[in-house]
C-alpha cells in the first residue's frame, strides 16, 4: 500500500504533464505561445507540443474572414446636413502575432478608423453626392483601412455602406422632389405622345389631301382630255360634212329659245347677230326656192318657166328674177316665217324671265326700235 500511493501520484503527474505538453489546434485557428511571458511561436492547426509550466497559450485567433457591423454613426456632409451611416466591414487576420501584439483591440481600432475615414470622406461631399456615390465611398474606405491595418496583421477585403439615413425633414423633401420629378417625366412623356400623335395625324391628313388633289388633278385631266376629244370630233365632223354658214345660222336660231330656260334666268340679252342670222336663213330659203321646192306648185312654176325660156330661146340658168316674181315672194314668205318663229321664241323667253321677276310681259315688237 505504501508503494501504491506514490505510483498513483506519479501517474497523475504524468497525465498532467502530458495534457500540459500536448496542444491540438483546430483548422483555421492560430494559437500564440508565450514562454515565461515572452512570445515564442504560433501554433499551426494539428498536434503541437509545448513545454509544461514554461509555455502557455496567450491568444487564440480565427484566421477566417470575419464580418464586423458598426453602429450607425452621425456624419456631417459638406452642405451641413447630419446623416447616420451604418457600415459593414469584411476583414481577415493574416498575421496572428501582429494582431495580438501590435494593437490592443483590433476590432475597436478598425471601428474608430472607419468612423474617422467616413467623416473625412463624407465631409467633402454634399448630400446628393453622398447618396449617389456609395461605390466611391467604399473604395476610399477600403484603401485607408487596408493601409492602416496592414501593420496590425489584418487585411480589409471589403467595406460596404449598409445604410445612409438623412433627417426626417430631408427625407420628406427628397420624397417631394422625387414625386415632382416623376410627375415631370410623366408630363413630358404625355406631351411627347400627344406631339407624336398630332404629327402622325397631320402627316396622314396631308397625305390624304395630296392623294385627293392628285385624284382631282387626274380627274380634271381626264375630263379635259374627254372634252378636247369631243370638241375635236365635233370639229372634224363639221368640217367633214362641209357645213356652210346657213346651217350654222339655223342652229344658232334653234338654240335661242333654250337661253331663257331655268327658274333663275331673270335677265336675258338678245345678241346683236340675230338679224344677221335671220338674214342668212332668209337667203338660204331664197336660194332653196330658186333651186326648186319639192312642192307641186314649185314644179309647175319651174315647168312654166322652162317652157317660157324655151320659147324665148334662152338658157334656163340665164333667167333673172324680178321684184314681182312669184319665186321671190315665196322666199320672202319663208324668211318671214323664220323671223316669226325666232320672235316667238324670244318673246316666250322674255315672258318667262319677266314672270320670274314679277314684271308684265313685253313683246319683241315693244322692245324693237321704231
Amino acid at each position: 500500500m505504501e508503494l501504491l500511493v506514490p505510483i498513483i501520484i506519479a501517474a497523475v503527474l504524468m497525465v498532467f504533464l502530458v495534457i500540459s505538453t500536448v496542444r491540438v489546434v483546430p483548422q483555421a485557428r492560430r494559437y500564440n505561445i508565450e514562454r515565461f511571458g515572452r512570445y515564442r511561436t504560433t501554433l499551426q492547426p494539428g498536434l503541437n507540443f509545448i513545454v509544461p509550466m514554461a509555455d502557455r497559450v496567450n491568444t487564440r485567433l480565427d484566421v477566417r474572414e470575419q464580418v464586423f457591423s458598426s453602429r450607425p454613426q452621425p456624419v456631417i456632409t459638406e452642405d451641413n446636413l447630419v446623416v447616420n451611416i451604418d457600415t459593414v466591414l469584411y476583414y481577415q487576420i493574416t498575421d496572428p502575432r501582429a494582431a495580438a501584439y501590435e494593437v490592443a483591440d483590433y476590432l475597436q481600432a478598425i471601428d474608430q478608423l472607419t468612423i474617422t475615414t467616413l467623416r473625412n470622406v463624407i465631409g467633402s461631399m454634399d448630400l446628393e453626392r453622398t447618396l449617389t456615390s456609395r461605390e466611391e465611398i467604399n473604395t476610399q474606405l477600403r484603401n485607408v483601412l487596408d493601409d492602416a491595418t496592414g501593420k496590425w496583421g489584418i487585411r480589409v477585403n471589403r467595406v460596404e455602406i449598409k445604410a445612409i439615413d438623412p433627417p426626417a425633414t430631408i427625407k420628406e423633401a427628397m420624397e417631394k422632389q422625387m414625386r415632382a420629378e416623376r410627375d415631370k417625366r410623366a408630363a413630358i412623356l404625355h406631351a411627347e405622345g400627344d406631339r407624336q400623335a398630332k404629327i402622325l395625324t397631320a402627316e396622314g391628313t396631308q397625305q390624304q389631301k395630296i392623294l385627293e388633289a392628285q385624284g382631282d388633278q387626274q380627274a380634271a385631266i381626264l375630263r379635259a382630255d374627254g372634252e378636247a376629244k369631243a370638241v375635236e370630233r365635233v370639229f372634224q365632223a363639221v368640217h367633214q360634212n362641209n357645213a356652210d354658214p346657213k346651217v350654222l345660222a339655223y342652229k344658232y336660231l334653234e338654240t335661242l329659245p333654250h337661253l331663257a330656260e331655268g327658274d333663275n334666268n331673270t335677265f336675258w340679252v338678245i345678241p346683236g347677230e340675230l338679224t344677221q342670222a335671220v338674214k342668212t336663213v332668209t337667203d338660204a330659203f331664197g336660194d332653196y326656192s330658186r333651186m326648186g321646192a319639192p312642192s307641186g306648185q314649185g314644179e309647175t312654176r319651174d315647168g312654166q318657166a322652162a317652157e317660157a325660156s324655151d320659147q324665148a330661146g334662152d338658157e334656163p340658168g340665164d333667167r333673172q328674177l324680178t321684184s314681182g316674181d312669184p319665186l321671190e315672194l315665196d322666199a320672202a314668205q319663208a324668211a318671214d316665217e323664220v323671223a316669226k318663229i325666232a320672235r316667238a321664241a324670244v318673246s316666250d323667253a322674255k315672258a318667262e324671265a319677266a314672270a320670274a321677276e314679277g314684271r308684265p310681259n313685253r313683246s319683241l315688237d315693244d322692245d324693237a326700235p321704231s
